[in-house]
């Protein structure tokens, strides 16, 4: 787990998967890499979960950095060896703003013992009042991009044209495949840690499972959503909010990972729909009931996008 400022959803989440593992008698270590939180989330992790292997940063690491951190304690990557841990170790990796239920975590280890060639599974996603949640999802394509900016019909965004899989798969109850999970939830086989490496450090946040999933499929192995293992998923009510940040790091991920897997007229049209994507929502923001610092930090953040894209044309050109 990796945490920041989170300490209250840090501590329910801790105590979810302490359960969890006391029901289903599993041997287990837990980690927690924080990245330099200052609501005392350190702290209480040493208090309250001592026998958890805590690794306080001093800086905040970013998601990849911090994870490849407690998979490098724990002698994972592609050139690792773990002679003292077994050829089928399997590692869990949660937000902290999940809460696992009942016996989720052996059900995603029962599901990675039946089916050997997986590489990585997701958990079924559920709103804290049990309502559904989308946790399985196809590679992006253009069809999502341009959603994301012109959100047609509340039914697209739920189809497969937005990568969404279709929730009968969820209700089967049976494990299927898929391209990612939402990062949220992955249990990973050690295996295929060790042969693909760990995740990619160039992601500050966003993008990184998804890189991670493009990179195992190119091996051989298969992604999986577990529907019977299921897992609450705290989504925040600030992430409902527009967070310039949050979205600048956002479109950064999402040029790196077009730039590792994607052809040049994928990308071609790519910028294009953002660019046309980016106009709608500037001319959309300067006639809206903002105040003008609220403004000003969409617009200024609309403008870092664009500019993130000239790098990524002038090495095309080159």
């Amino acid at each position: 787990m990796v945490s920041y400022n989170t300490c209250e959803l840090t501590r329910k989440c801790l105590e979810s998967v302490e359960t969890s593992l006391g029901r289903s008698k599993l041997d287990a270590d837990v980690w927690v890499v924080d990245n330099a939180s200052s609501d005392g989330t350190a702290d209480m992790i040493r208090t309250c979960f001592p026998r958890a292997h805590l690794i306080a940063s001093p800086e905040n690491l970013g998601f990849a950095r911090a994870n490849n951190v407690a998979l490098r304690a724990m002698r994972l990557g592609r050139s690792s060896v773990r002679p003292d841990g077994p050829d089928d170790l399997l590692v869990l990796l949660l937000n902290p703003d999940t809460e696992v239920q009942g016996e989720a975590i052996r059900t995603l280890c029962q599901a990675m013992d039946r089916h050997p060639g997986t590489g990585m599974q997701g958990a079924s996603l559920l709103h804290a009042d049990g309502r559904f949640q989308h946790s399985a999802f196809r590679f992006p394509s253009l069809a999502q991009a341009f959603l994301d900016f012109f959100p047609l019909h509340h039914r697209l965004l739920d189809s497969r044209i937005n990568g969404r899989y279709p929730r009968s798969l969820y209700g089967a109850g049976e494990p299927f495949s898929i391209d990612h999970p939402l990062g949220a939830v992955m249990m990973v086989r050690a295996e295929a840690i060790r042969q693909v490496g760990l995740m990619d450090e160039g992601f500050f946040m966003y993008c990184e499972e998804v890189d991670w999933c493009f990179r195992m499929k190119a091996q051989g192995w298969e992604i999986q959503c577990v529907p019977q293992a299921r897992v609450v998923h705290h989504v925040a009510q600030s992430t409902r909010q527009f967070r310039d940040r949050m979205f600048v790091e956002l479109w950064r991920s999402r040029f790196r990972l077009f730039s590792k897997h994607y052809g040049p007229a994928y990308r071609w049209a790519l910028r294009h729909i953002v660019r046309l994507g980016l106009w709608h929502e500037a001319r959309r923001v300067r006639s809206a009931d903002l105040d003008t610092s609220e403004r000003e930090s969409r617009l200024g953040a609309y403008r870092q996008v664009l500019e993130m894209m000239s790098p990524f044309e002038q090495a095309e050109r080159g």
